[in-house]
């Protein structure tokens, strides 16, 4: 597939189609392609793009969650507002492939680098709110998020099979789990699973079962490789 192909596509996927193209240029150049060209890169959009993503999950949480508190849907989108989700999202429209990176970034690979491609998909949303306004910026948003602000997903997560998937982008391996711990008796066990992730321990989980000791463990470490990206 060719480069026009592949925009062709991304139009498509984004369900927009923008007035002025250089601004989708501008949305896939990273600030690595050309440093002497100063404002040419997605900088700028990706910080609009931030701010308009926030509001639009902020305004469909709302929508689609009447009934939530303001707890629960500051901790919905913090679930969902972030480097690793982001990455996500542009990782299942193949953004990577699309994107002007400078012959460093080329060569570190950063057409898979989480930050890059997070900031990238902000910088594709800041560019359709400046062509298209905040209400087409709104339906981009909501043609990705759909599934997670009507609560189709959120919060009913396989916490180790998320974890698997995001090891493999950040890491390009599997987390490990070990069993350090059991106690109580045979009718009460309780066991203990610390989980390493990238080479790391990211914490321990508890449980009735190896299976639960596992899911908790993966869930904790989820939300610290949230807090470190």
């Amino acid at each position: 597939m060719d480069t026009d192909q592949r925009i062709d596509l991304l139009r498509r996927q984004l369900g927009y189609s923008f007035k002025d193209p250089s601004l989708l240029r501008r949305a896939l150049t990273h600030v690595s392609y050309d440093r002497h060209k100063h404002g040419d890169h997605n900088e700028v959009l990706e910080f609009l793009g931030d701010a308009v993503l926030d509001l639009a999950v902020s305004d469909l949480l709302m929508q689609y969650n009447p009934d939530k508190s303001e707890g629960d849907l500051s901790r919905m989108r913090a679930a969902l507002v972030n480097s690793i989700v982001l990455a996500e999202k542009a990782g299942e429209i193949d953004l990577g492939a699309l994107l002007l990176l400078g012959k460093g970034e080329e060569r570190s690979d950063g057409r898979n680098k989480p930050s890059i491609l997070a900031g990238a998909f902000e910088a594709i949303l800041g560019a359709v709110y400046r062509d298209g306004g905040y209400e087409a910026a709104r339906g981009v948003v909501e043609r990705f998020f759909l599934l997670e602000v009507t609560g189709k997903q959120l919060g009913q997560q396989d916490y180790k099979t998320r974890l698997q998937e995001i090891s493999q982008m950040l890491f390009h391996a599997p987390p490990s789990y070990r069993i350090i711990a059991e106690a109580g008796p045979d009718h009460e066990k309780m066991f203990v699973t610390e989980i390493t992730v990238g080479g790391k321990v990211l914490g321990k989980g508890e449980g009735k079962s190896k299976k639960i000791s596992e899911q908790e463990a993966a869930k904790l470490a989820l939300l610290k490789l949230q807090e470190q990206q």
